[in-house]
């Protein structure tokens, strides 16, 4: 299948490296100041080089806007998330449907914000948006939800953002307080420079309104507005340690249950399956016919966002 990358980042570069390993090819790839467009295929080695080593502007010598009119079977939507409008990435989306194209996406705000207008898209076109890079990374949480049914589903739970867990984690285990280990998160990577998105639930809650609105089938459509949130910068270390003495820990738990939205730091066992450490993420499906299904591994990443990716392409074919 031959794809269009939208945003050149690590998730989109790690898409353009492993596309042919899994058969694709690569005819156009842009992120915000250039792009690369070659109907035979891209040398997605070179173009990336030069992007490392000369910058953004250097990825090829095409307008970023002339990747959408280009040739292609899938555009692959990467960008940034944005809020509220969930542009650019649902003007993408609505340019390849229109042309009847797939879409595939690790981008959340169009399916966390629009996602009522995204399926009215679909619906008018011959293309396919497929999305479970868009939940837990590398986790087949959507995708396990399809082959099941959403109907058959009662609630959803989980762990669903790396940062949070490995700063509450290394509270718990080394009885630190969270400015030292948001510190030593932001050295090793595993934080950003700003880190809001992530400490104060909005990823996590983001994830569990995609979630919620699978589960919805279309009966009612969710946006972030609708969920409770609670970040983690107010959990106390001595609040983990009160919770060690009991058995216990705190995780930011995300939960989709009785057409609710909620995120938050949560009491769970010190030994349960929701007490997964570092970066992992872990999601428990709760069904009506096979009870509790449990789902975990990296959440996050290049490399293994893009193998959900590429899994969705080839669900497409």
């Amino acid at each position: 299948m031959d794809l269009a990358i939208m945003g050149t980042g690590t998730v989109g570069s790690s898409v353009a490296e492993l596309a042919s390993e899994y058969g694709h090819t690569v005819t156009a790839m842009a992120n915000v100041e250039s792009g690369a467009i070659d109907a035979d295929g891209v040398d997605v080695a070179a173009a990336l080089d030069r992007q490392r080593t000369d910058g953004m502007a250097h990825l090829g010598d095409a307008d970023p806007d002339d990747l959408l009119a280009a040739e292609y079977d899938a555009l692959i939507e990467v960008t940034p998330v944005t809020l509220g409008d969930a542009q650019p990435g649902f003007n993408h989306i609505e340019a390849a449907l229109q042309q009847d194209n797939h879409v595939v996406l690790a981008n959340k705000g169009p399916m966390a914000e629009r996602y009522a207008d995204v399926r009215a898209l679909e619906r008018q076109s011959e293309g396919s948006v497929r999305f479970e890079a868009t939940v837990a990374g590398a986790i087949p949480v959507l995708s396990t939800i399809e082959d099941y049914g959403p109907g058959t589903m009662t609630a959803v739970r989980g762990i669903l953002n790396g940062t949070a867990n490995f700063i509450l984690s290394r509270m718990a285990a080394e009885g630190l307080d969270y400015e030292h280990v948001l510190a030593e998160a932001q050295d090793l990577g595993v934080a950003e420079t700003d880190p809001s998105f992530d400490v104060e639930g909005t990823d996590a809650a983001l994830k569990c309104v995609i979630l919620a609105n699978v589960l919805a089938q279309g009966d009612r459509e969710y946006t972030l507005a609708d969920a409770t949130v609670e970040g983690i910068k107010d959990v106390p270390g001595s609040a983990l340690e009160l919770a060690r003495e009991d058995g216990r820990t705190i995780r930011l738990i995300g939960e989709v249950a009785d057409g609710e939205v909620r995120v938050g730091p949560r009491l769970v066992p010190e030994h349960s399956e929701l007490a997964v450490t570092g970066t992992t993420n872990i999601v428990q499906l709760e069904t009506e016919n096979a009870g509790r299904l449990n789902l975990s591994g990296r959440g996050a990443g290049g490399p293994e966002t893009a193998t959900a990716i590429l899994s969705d392409v080839g669900r497409l074919e």
